[in-house]
């Protein structure tokens, strides 16, 4: 598109002068187009899927950040709503240009203009559905310019790419209605003829036809003449003639020149709906491209749910930090994560270890997980990931594994890394494969050594695999040069594909021989025959693997120790907020607690003051017993409402049976309610009482028979707050829509459904015509999702509805 072409032109200006960094043949030996491949099928458009296969990786850290930061607000999209659907968006480029030229479109190419402004709209309507949360797609989806007065002018004008609507114009309409007529008043006449006693045994079959667009009766040929009118035709046997009757001959002419006005009206309303898409054609293409770029974008969020990818750091400093990296290509339930790291304390990497051990893959995964961040796309690896922006990504990486090449195979990888000794430079990452394999090991090892040393004089970072022991001893004694292996298990006679940073790998020839059954006289005498410089090397390796194994033992331990203790103390900041959060309630009952004892005894109070007040009045007047009573009581009650706290009891109380642990009881001086903690010590227990626990005697518990308290949550609950999802179901209902807005409204269902997990959806299309079934269940068999589908049986709809079992 050229929206896409505009950003590679803008790419090609901020390369670096005299580079060529889009070397087909080394991204084609790291398998980028594969991987570009697996984008194309991503996407929905043909457009779209050209854009992946032509993607080109950036090589600058800003295009890089910009690719990047698009496909994580897809990716963040998709999450939050649900995938756009592009259903119905075709390229209309060159009968909209011709529009704008003033040409006239037939009914088809102003069909797919109006679907493809109907595309538009719905991803301009989708996106508006999150206002709010802003991305680096807004501008995209801004640039987006939907023309629904004239996608819904052309839709209720054109009903097929055949067929134009009555209501097109009144003109139109009048027109056919005419037609309507005039062809009803000569069928009326000719069912008069063909019924009429005179005329049945002059006929064929009692018949109305037409030939040639008028109104005809099949005639006996022997009985032509008996029938006046015009012969418009002839059966292949001769037998029938086909005649027009001189009664219908006026009304048929007028029939024909009808239908020539109805095609010039029908020819004006297409010239003047193209005028309409010819005035908006820069808009609509302008959308178009958009909208094309739209779904190149989603696929890559599309590729990254696939591959359960991550969004990548980025660099331009040379430093690559890969975590539980798994190559895209293989099955992901074989691939074995790796680590990989380089640019960081080393800029060139040794890789040893026996064949088919894991070593090229390891290179491979490298390589491709760089090309596929410059070309935008996220990588399968653990968060914190972190890649480089190279200007060029240089491999020699050959399918044959076996040490045992030809000179031919040998000079070809030669010519291969001479090419990459010219281009390469400090912008540059280097993978080479079995470097210097293929010749006499002497020789084969002391070029392997010479080509790193001129690289690494280039600056490059490089990473390598090898099987000399020449070129493990350079790393172990060159700064910035540091061995890796892959790892094989002697005991199962397996490798476990496990990259290992910092230990030079071993051939294990003899502990494998060994295994497999070989004497042991024999494996002895092959030591024996081995240099004293090379055992001792080897010796160093066994060491350093022990080492290796060990550490690694601790480091997992020390791992889980810091797990647990970060757990211990996330659960001991939980406990502390909620003793927080229950303290604060307690204060919070408390203050309402006074508040409404302040009140009361205010109130009474107020009546006892009201009381003393009359006394003083009746001065001369002696009280009564009665009232001094009540005053008594008054005051009484006054002093309990002010103090909260009961004066303990006479002791006439007994506990019914001895206290046990979860009890639920009632400490009797300050009317609470608490449970026991443990079991009574002499005359005292342990209770709790909301965040407080106390020791309490014996005698001021009251054994409450009530249901238990549920003791407070120990060291090992959590509490689980339940998030807020988004709704899914399990069917859609498609009745009452046409095929384009049921295909859209599918294609959103089942993106939700993938994403929720769900493994079957229903599709509701009823039974009617079938028209509808039929878009649907075509549209099922294209999509990348759907893994089968089929008809409902008794109590699922039958026929009225689909059930599609998903990928």
């Amino acid at each position: 598109m050229d929206l896409f072409y505009e950003r590679t032109d803008m790419e090609n200006k901020e390369r670096k002068p005299g580079k060529d960094p889009g070397n087909t043949s080394h991204l084609k030996a790291l398998e980028l187009d594969k991987i570009l491949e697996m984008l194309k099928n991503e996407t929905a458009v043909k457009d779209a899927a050209q854009m992946a296969i032509d993607t080109k990786p950036a090589y600058t850290l800003r295009e890089v950040e910009e690719r990047l930061a698009e496909t994580d607000a897809a990716y963040v999209l998709v999450a939050r709503f649900g995938a756009p659907s592009f259903y119905g968006l075709s390229n209309v480029t060159n009968p909209v240009r011709r529009a704008q030229a003033g040409g006239s479109l037939n009914m088809a190419e102003l069909l797919r203009v109006a679907s493809t402004l109907r595309a538009v709209r719905s991803l301009k309507q989708w996106r508006e559905k999150s206002a709010g949360m802003t991305n680096s797609l807004d501008g995209r989806f801004q640039a987006l310019s939907p023309k629904k007065e004239l996608e819904e002018r052309i839709f209720s004008a054109v009903l097929s790419e055949e067929e134009m609507a009555d209501n097109a114009s009144s003109v139109l309409a009048n027109i056919r209605r005419k037609i309507r007529n005039a062809s009803a008043s000569v069928r009326d006449k000719l069912d008069k003829l063909i019924h009429s006693q005179t005329h049945q045994k002059h006929l064929q079959d009692a018949i109305v036809t037409q030939r040639s667009g008028r109104f005809v009766v099949p005639v006996k040929n022997e009985f032509r003449s008996e029938v006046p009118g015009l012969v418009h035709d002839t059966s292949a046997s001769g037998a029938t003639v086909f005649v027009e009757p001189i009664a219908v001959v006026e009304a048929n002419n007028e029939i024909r020149m009808l239908q020539s006005a109805e095609r010039e009206e029908i020819n004006r309303i297409l010239d003047e709906l193209s005028g309409f898409v010819g005035r908006a054609a820069d808009d609509i293409v302008e959308g178009y491209d958009h909208a094309v770029m739209l779904d190149y974008i989603f696929a890559k969020a599309h590729l990254a749910y696939r591959l359960k990818a991550v969004m990548p750091k980025v660099n331009d400093e040379g430093r690559i930090n890969l975590y539980r990296a798994r190559h895209p290509l293989i099955d992901p339930k074989r691939v074995v994560p790796i680590d990989l790291t380089l640019g960081t304390e080393f800029d060139a990497l040794i890789i040893t270890g026996p064949n088919t051990g894991g070593k090229t893959v390891a290179l491979k995964t490298a390589g491709v997980m760089t090309l596929m961040a410059m070309c935008g796309l996220m990588i399968p690896a653990a968060q914190e990931s972190e890649v480089s922006v190279f200007r060029n990504v240089l491999a020699d990486i050959g399918d044959e594994q076996s040490i045992e090449q030809s000179l031919s195979t040998f000079s070809a990888h030669m010519t291969n890394i001479i090419r990459i000794l010219e281009k390469a430079d400090e912008h540059s990452l280097v993978l080479l494969d079995e470097l210097g394999a293929g010749t006499d090991p002497v020789e084969g090892a002391a070029l392997a050594t010479a080509i790193i040393e001129e690289l690494r004089c280039k600056g490059v970072r490089l990473a390598c695999t090898t099987h000399y022991a020449e070129l493990k001893a350079y790393a172990l004694e060159t700064a910035g040069v540091e061995n890796g292996c892959c790892e094989f298990d002697v005991q199962t006679l397996r490798p476990t594909y496990r990259l290992l940073i910092g230990v030079p790998g071993k051939s294990n020839a003899f502990a494998i021989s060994q295994r497999l059954g070989i004497s042991a006289e024999v494996v002895d005498r092959a030591r024996e025959l081995v240099s004293t410089e090379n055992s001792r090397f080897e010796s160093v390796v066994d060491k350093l693997e022990e080492s290796r194994r060990r550490m690694e033992d601790e480091t997992k331990q020390a791992r889980r120790h810091r797990t647990e203790a970060e757990q211990r103390a996330a659960e001991a900041e939980r406990l502390k907020e909620e003793a927080e959060k229950r303290a604060e309630q307690e204060i919070e009952r408390a203050r309402k607690q006074a508040e409404e004892i302040i009140i009361q005894t205010r109130r009474q109070a107020d009546v006892l003051l009201s009381e003393l007040e009359d006394m003083k009045k009746q001065q001369n007047k002696q009280l009564t017993a009665e009232q001094k009573a009540r005053m008594r009581a008054g005051l009484r009650e006054l002093d309990v409402l002010a103090n909260p706290v009961r004066e303990k009891d006479d002791g006439n109380y007994v506990l019914p049976r001895a206290l046990k642990q979860g009890d639920d009881v009632l400490i009797y001086d300050i009317d609470r309610q608490a449970v026991v903690l443990e079991e009574p010590k002499g005359d005292t227990v342990l209770v709790q009482a909301g965040i407080i626990k106390t020791r309490v005697e014996l005698r001021n518990l009251r054994l409450l028979d009530k249901q238990k308290v549920k003791a407070p949550r120990g060291k090992g609950e959590r509490t689980v707050t339940k998030s807020i999802t988004r709704e899914v179901t399990t069917d859609v209902d498609l009745r009452g829509k046409n095929a384009e807005e049921a295909l859209m409204e599918v294609d959103a269902a089942l993106s939700h459904a993938v994403l929720s997990g769900i493994k079957q959806m229903t599709i509701i299309h009823g039974k009617g015509t079938g028209i509808l079934r039929a878009a649907v269940q075509q549209h099922l068999r294209k999509s990348p999702v759907v893994k089968s589908f089929r008809l409902g049986i008794y109590g699922e709809g039958e026929s009225g509805v689909t059930i599609a079992e998903l990928k």
